[in-house]
């Protein structure tokens, strides 16, 4: 068996441009799909794909920690986050054809299962992502984070952290600790909340002020409450609360985990399948993890390519703790790719075919072609005109 072509497929869905990965076979009706979603970066890791597929074909596809070093070490250069979401999204593919190949699922291949159903959470506004990051006022904030509990999710997440820099403001610290009241008292004791900081506080002492805010209201963690890299400044926040924190989505090399596990600075780990490495690594990078006592909840609020690799992983992943999920992010997400992701109770059901389990409708694909992407990030500008994290 043979690689015989790489191909990317691009879906605008509104905030996103999902980036899906085709790897076709010189076997006839066998090939695989992966997705290599990047905010903001979407022509970039299209066009890494292709120069990465040069390298792949003719290779057996079923090897597919050969392929991943091929790609890593003969571009000679190192890879960073476009690179890598494109190494990501091929070898996610090439465990979609091995399962195929097998006819089981991934999950299998993976070590097999660990669990019965998969623990997940969505955004406020069901992924709607205007509704995600643009809920900043209490009405709202409670309609939405109402609706979600309506459907049958038992934790959300929300992000109502101001713009900040290196000092948080009293009017903005009082703000978060209204909203998160406000949020705690409408959906009760039971709903797990996750608030995320976006990486927002330039410092730890910034930081502190939110999370000292929100700790009364038992949030189940905070994410990124300082920007990748701070590990320092991480390792202090978490000497001061009691809040479990979290972090990882916008770590990329298995060394920067390292880094950040060897710090004893997070109780949850976020690495992104599709920004890591892929399904191979992110089991590593999650082995790494249960061996310092730190559990996983991987980032994903991408298309649904991402979302079934990802309950792939849960469902054979034993410290994994709960799923960040997107399937509400535009109205016909289950249009373009019909799959596995089941929600009930809050959990997502184990699935049986084999690969992926997914079938991706092409036609539908073209019908949502490339549109430049909202640029959110601009807002990310204080009153005297500081730039900030977004």
């Amino acid at each position: 068996m043979k690689i015989a072509a790489i191909e990317a497929r691009i879906v605008n869905a509104d905030m996103r441009n999902w980036v899906f990965v085709k790897v076709v076979t010189d076997q006839p009706g066998l090939f695989g799909w992966g997705e290599a979603t990047l905010e903001w970066k979407t022509q970039a890791v299209v066009g890494a794909i292709n120069d990465l597929a040069p390298l792949l074909i003719g290779r057996d596809p079923r090897d597919i920690e050969q392929a991943v070093r091929v790609m890593k070490k003969h571009s000679f250069w190192r890879l960073g986050v476009i690179g890598m979401s494109a190494v990501s999204g091929i070898e996610i593919a090439l465990w979609d054809i091995l399962g195929k190949s097998l006819n089981v699922p991934v999950w299998r291949l993976l070590g097999g299962k660990v669990r019965d159903k998969v623990r997940v959470y969505t955004h406020l506004g069901l992924g709607d992502m205007k509704a995600v990051y643009e809920t900043l006022d209490e009405d709202p904030l409670v309609e939405r984070a109402l609706e979600v509990v309506a459907k049958g999710y038992r934790a959300l997440k929300a992000v109502f952290i101001p713009y900040t820099h290196y000092h948080a403001p009293l009017p903005d610290v009082a703000k978060v600790s209204r909203l998160m009241e406000a949020l705690r008292g409408a959906v009760g004791p039971d709903i797990e909340i996750m608030v995320d900081f976006h990486g927002r506080p330039a410092g730890a002492s910034a930081a502190l002020a939110y999370i000292d805010a929100l700790a009364p209201f038992r949030p189940m963690f905070v994410e990124e409450p300082l920007p990748p890299g701070e590990t320092g400044a991480l390792r202090e926040l978490a000497a001061k609360t009691k809040v479990p924190l979290a972090t990882g989505e916008r770590l990329i090399d298995r060394a920067e985990f390292h880094d950040v596990l060897a710090a004893s600075a997070i109780s949850i780990l976020q690495p992104d399948i599709c920004h890591c490495g892929g399904l191979s690594e992110a089991k590593k990078i999650a082995a790494m993890a249960e061996a310092v006592s730190v559990g996983v909840a991987p980032h994903n609020p991408l298309g649904p390519i991402a979302g079934a690799a990802a309950l792939h992983f849960a469902v054979s992943t034993p410290n994994h703790v709960i799923q960040e999920e997107m399937v509400g992010a535009v109205p016909w997400y289950f249009d373009v790719v019909q799959g596995p992701i089941e929600m009930k109770d809050g959990f997502w059901r184990v699935p049986e075919a084999p690969g992926l389990g997914i079938t991706v409708d092409e036609t539908e694909c073209a019908r949502h072609p490339y549109a430049p992407e909202i640029l959110h990030t601009l807002n990310a500008v204080l009153d005297d005109g500081t730039i900030v994290d977004w």
